[in-house]
C-alpha cells in the first residue's frame, strides 16, 4: 500500500480528495453515536434517550484529551515523513503508541472510577441518572480501543492515506448496528446494550486496523531498534500532544458548562438538544474532514519546509469552508425536521420545536466553526500549541458566559447562542496567530 506525500501538486485538488475518505470515515464513526441514540430513543424511551445524551460531555471531555494528544503525536510523524527521514518516522509511530497506552491509562483510572459523582455534579435528573452511569462506566472501562483505533487512523493519515481508516470505519459501524439490535432487542440489555456495542464493535476493529496498518505499510514495520527512544525525542510528542489534548479538554469544559445549564431545564430540553446535537454533529463532518486533511498537509509541508504551500492550503480551505456551510444549511432546512423525528417512537412536538430552534440558530455561524477548524489544524500542522490553546480559553470564557447570562432571560434559546458566540471568539484568536506564525516561520527558512 502507497504512502502519498502531500509536498507538491495543486493544493485545492489535494486537500479535496484527502479529506473526502476522511469525511466519509467521520460519516460512518458519527452511525456509533446516531444508532446508539437511535435505537435507545425508539427500543427503550424517551428516558433512555435523555440519559444517553447527558453522558455525552463526561464522554467527551475524557475521550477529546486522549484524541487530541494522539492526533499531536501523529504530527510529529508526518512532519517527519515530509522531511523524508523514514527513520525517525518509525520511531515516532513506537513513540506515539508508547504515551498512547500511557495516557489512556491514567485516563481511566481517574474516569471509571467516578462516573456516578460526575453525573450528580453535573445535577443530572433523578429520573435518568441510574441509566447515565450505567452507560458512562461501560464507555469509559473500554476508551483503551478507541483510543489505539484513532491512534492508528491518524499515523496512516500522516502518511497521506486517508482511505484505509475508512474501510474500518464502516466495517465497525456495521458490526455496532449488528451488535446494537442483539444487545438491545434480543437480549434486552437496556443502555448497558447499546454502550457494550460501541465498545466491542471499536476493540474488533482496532485489532484488524493495528495488523493491517503492518502488514500493508512497509515503512510502519516496527524493528525492535525503532522502539529505543530517547527522552528528547519523546518529549518532542508531548510538547505537541500534550498542549492539543488540554485545549480540548478547556473546550470540553464549556460544553459540560452548557451541559450543566441544560440539566436545570429538565428532561425535555436534555432530549431535544441530544437529538438535535446529533443533526449538528452529522452536518458539520464535512468541515472537522477538512481539518484534519489540512492538518496532515500542513504537517507534511511543514517538514519539507514549504510556507508558500501552506498559505495556499489555507487559502484553498476558505473556499471549501464557504461551499460546504452553504450545503450544510441546506441539509438543515429541508431534512433538519424529518433526521429528529427519526430518534423518537412517538414524535415529542415540543422536543422537535426546541431542536429546530437548536439547529436554525447553529446554520448561521457554521462559517465560523469552519474557520475554527482550518487555522487551528494549520497552526497545529506546524507545531504552534499556543495559539490554540489560547484560542481554546477564549472558548471556553464565551461558551460559559453565554450559557450562564443567556439562559435565565432567554430559555433555551440561551442554550442555542453559547457555540455560536464561542466560535466567533475562538476564530479571531487563531486568525491572528496564523498571521503571526506564518510570517514567523517565512522569516526563519529565508535565513537559512
Amino acid at each position: 500500500m502507497a504512502t502519498k506525500e502531500l509536498t507538491s501538486g495543486n493544493p485545492l485538488k489535494l486537500i479535496i480528495l484527502f479529506m473526502i475518505p476522511i469525511f466519509l470515515g467521520n460519516l460512518f464513526q458519527q452511525i456509533y453515536s446516531l444508532v446508539d441514540t437511535l435505537i435507545v430513543g425508539r427500543t427503550i424511551g424517551l428516558n433512555a434517550l435523555a440519559a444517553v445524551g447527558a453522558t455525552g460531555p463526561m464522554i467527551f471531555l475524557v475521550i477529546s484529551f486522549i484524541f487530541a494528544s494522539t492526533q499531536g503525536f501523529a504530527v510529529v510523524t508526518a512532519q517527519k515523513f515530509g522531511a523524508r527521514d523514514y527513520e525517525l518516522v518509525r520511531k515516532s509511530v513506537t513513540s506515539g503508541f508508547i504515551l498512547s497506552f500511557l495516557l489512556t491509562v491514567v485516563m481511566t483510572l481517574v474516569s471509571a472510577p467516578f462516573t456516578n459523582q460526575m453525573l450528580a455534579f453535573l445535577r443530572t435528573p433523578n429520573d435518568i441518572i441510574q441509566l447515565s452511569d450505567e452507560y458512562l462506566f461501560i464507555m469509559f472501562v473500554g476508551i483503551i480501543a478507541t483510543v489505539f483505533y484513532n491512534y492508528s487512523s491518524n499515523v496512516i493519515r500522516a502518511l497521506g492515506d486517508s482511505k484505509t481508516p475508512l474501510y474500518f470505519l464502516i466495517f465497525a459501524s456495521v458490526l455496532n448496528i449488528f451488535l446494537d439490535l442483539i444487545f438491545i432487542l434480543k437480549f434486552h440489555m437496556g443502555v448497558k446494550g447499546a454502550a457494550w456495542a460501541t465498545v466491542v464493535s471499536q476493540a474488533v476493529s482496532t485489532i484488524l486496523c493495528l495488523i493491517f496498518m503492518f502488514a500493508r505499510f512497509p515503512i510502519l514495520r516496527l524493528r525492535k531498534v525503532d522502539w529505543f527512544v530517547d527522552r528528547k525525542f519523546l518529549y518532542e510528542h508531548l510538547r505537541i500532544g500534550i498542549p492539543m489534548g488540554f485545549q480540548m479538554s478547556v473546550l470540553t469544559l464549556g460544553i459540560i458548562a452548557v451541559q450543566y445549564v441544560l440539566n436545570g431545564l429538565g428532561s425535555i430540553a436534555i432530549a431535544a438538544y441530544t437529538t438535535a446535537v446529533r443533526v449538528d454533529q452529522l452536518a458539520s463532518q464535512s468541515l472537522l474532514a477538512l481539518g484534519a486533511a489540512v492538518a496532515t498537509y500542513t504537517a507534511q509541508n511543514f517538514g519539507a519546509k514549504k510556507m508558500s504551500r501552506i498559505r495556499d492550503g489555507a487559502r484553498a480551505g476558505i473556499f471549501i469552508i464557504f461551499i460546504i456551510s452553504v450545503l450544510c444549511a441546506v441539509f438543515i432546512l429541508t431534512c433538519g425536521e424529518f433526521v429528529v423525528g427519526l430518534f423518537m417512537d412517538v414524535p415529542n412536538e415540543e422536543v422537535i420545536r426546541l431542536a429546530m430552534q437548536y439547529l436554525h440558530v447553529i446554520i448561521i455561524f457554521f462559517f465560523f466553526l469552519g474557520m475554527l477548524l482550518l487555522y487551528r489544524n494549520i497552526l497545529q500542522g506546524m507545531g504552534n500549541v499556543m495559539a490554540p490553546l489560547f484560542s481554546g480559553l477564549a472558548e471556553l470564557i464565551m461558551r460559559v458566559l453565554a450559557a450562564f447570562i443567556l439562559v435565565s432571560p432567554l430559555g433555551f434559546f440561551g442554550i442555542c447562542l453559547a457555540s455560536p458566540v464561542a466560535w466567533i471568539a475562538a476564530s479571531i484568536v487563531l486568525y491572528a496567530g496564523y498571521k503571526i506564525s506564518l510570517i514567523r516561520n517565512l522569516k526563519k527558512i529565508r535565513k537559512i
